[in-house]
């Protein structure tokens, strides 16, 4: 298999990562806008938990999907 030259590949990996750090923030930012949705108008309703338990569902699912730093 073709070896990428050191600097590309530790470049990569700086891409891979930031691209999942940049993911995190945002499945947090969306999993606090359900969580304020939710809660500010007084009501629970099934629609709104189940789209605030889909977006942590997604969420653990992006923490499985961290790239590691070896290829």
């Amino acid at each position: 298999m073709y070896k990428l030259p050191s600097d590309a590949n530790e470049s990569l990996v700086a891409v891979k990562n930031g691209i999942w750090v940049f993911g995190s923030a945002s499945w947090l930012f969306g999993i606090c806008d359900r969580t304020i949705a939710t809660l500010s108008d007084g009501w629970l309703s099934a629609i709104d938990l189940m789209q605030l338990f889909t977006a942590a569902a997604f969420f653990v699912a992006w923490m499985f999907l961290k790239p590691n730093n070896k290829f």
